[in-house]
């Protein structure tokens, strides 16, 4: 799936006589298809097509044709034009940006080698809230929508006067919005202070996915709460992840990602274990060394409600300082959905560059997870990871 080359070539298209610039990412496997699905990825406020370029080379390497694109009037004051799509910054809103993003959307359509009936939007800051409104008002053109700490705010900073970091009278509005690093009209503004973004959002009826930081200063986790709460019950899965603020570091992105191929893969998350470390022992042997790392923790989902026993234990085994072999292993004890009292004992190991956990319990309500294919995704923290095992419910 991953030992696959990508492809990137430019493209352009226009939105009312503007050129738009953007990038393409085409998978390039062994085995080539005559329809591919495609993933539209949106860039945030002051970035740019190459700024989404990670997301875009590890989505054509799952087997997606990804496209990335400038916004018009998109991007900072002193960025290489070359880059640029056409366009005034002052002139730019957030619905001139849903437009952009139909046109892309428009454009992809047409290409031979692409599946119209799965196109995906995902979108990061600002441009998760365009990929958003673009959802809603395409609906059923768009198979899934993925949000990655969306700018829902965007708003309320309206109404607070604060767009891009400026700051201005709400009540005299300036012509132009000086954000230093770019400018806004004041059309920006007048298009956003009255919006619902919540009522918007919710005209999209297809599975969402939105990944947003707890400690994000930019925008409060509340607003991720508030759309999983605006979209039908089980339409949208929310993860909130532990130390993260409105940017996501190399491994970070790394967990993100594949917590986005879990989603892309309709596997849903069963299991979510928050992991405290509470001892650590190694010992060295020459060139060899290994770490037991112990720990306790809980688990608090739909399915199962418990802790981790004490004697959870994380194994990892190093020679000449190269890490060769991680093995964690722990019993959870609590109830299942049905509130019977039940163990869930996990032995989470690295295969094929994925974690497969194997897991064992007595319940009767939670069996099919004795024999199931589960995937985990850990996203890494200073006091423990956060473990979420994926699989497909029976």
């Amino acid at each position: 799936m991953y030992n696959v080359s990508v492809i990137e070539t430019p493209f352009f298209c226009e939105r009312d006589g503007l050129r738009i610039r953007g990038m393409q990412y085409f998978p390039n496997g062994e085995q080539r298809k005559t329809k591919y699905p495609v993933i539209i990825v949106s860039h945030g406020f002051l970035g740019n097509y190459i700024s989404e370029a990670d997301y875009c080379r590890a989505f054509a390497k799952m087997g997606y044709v990804a496209f990335s694109f400038n916004f018009c009037g998109g991007g900072r004051i002193d960025e290489d034009t070359s880059l640029k799509s056409e366009g005034e910054s002052t002139k730019t809103t957030i619905l001139t940006e849903v437009e952009d993003l139909i046109v892309v959307k428009d454009y992809v359509k047409e290409l031979p080698f692409v599946d119209e009936k799965n196109i995906i939007l995902a979108g990061i800051s600002q441009g998760g809230l365009v990929s958003g409104l673009t959802a809603a008002k395409c609906k059923d053109e768009i198979k899934k929508l993925i949000m990655i700490y969306p700018a829902l705010c965007i708003p309320d900073h309206a109404r607070r006067g604060c767009l891009g970091g400026a700051q201005y009278v709400v009540n005299n509005v300036p012509e132009i919005i000086d954000c230093k690093k770019t400018q806004l009209g004041k059309i920006f503004h007048d298009t956003v202070v009255s919006m619902d973004v919540f009522l918007e959002l919710s005209a999209y009826k297809g599975p969402v996915l939105i990944l947003q930081g707890l400690e994000d200063e930019i925008v409060n986790y509340s607003y991720a709460i508030r759309a999983k709460e605006s979209y039908e019950k089980g339409q949208c899965h929310l993860q909130l992840l532990r130390n993260v603020g409105h940017s996501l570091n190399e491994k970070q992105k790394e967990s993100a990602v594949a917590s986005i191929r879990q989603f892309l893969l309709e596997r849903i998350e069963l299991l979510t274990i928050r992991v405290i470390i509470t001892s650590r022992e190694t010992v060295s042997e020459g060139d060899y060394r290994k770490s037991k790392i112990y720990f306790t923790g809980y688990c608090d989902t739909e399915y199962f409600h418990g802790t981790i026993l004490p004697g959870g234990c994380d194994t990892q085994e190093y020679f000449l300082g190269e890490l060769t072999k991680v093995r964690a292993e722990y019993t959870l004890q609590g109830i299942d959905m049905e509130g019977e009292k039940c163990n869930i004992h996990i032995i989470n190991q690295k295969r094929n560059g994925e974690w497969k956990p194997a897991i064992e319990t007595d319940s009767k309500n939670l069996a099919w997870f004795n024999n199931a294919d589960l995937t985990a995704v850990i996203e890494g923290s200073k006091e423990g990871p956060t473990v979420r095992i994926y699989g497909q419910l029976t």
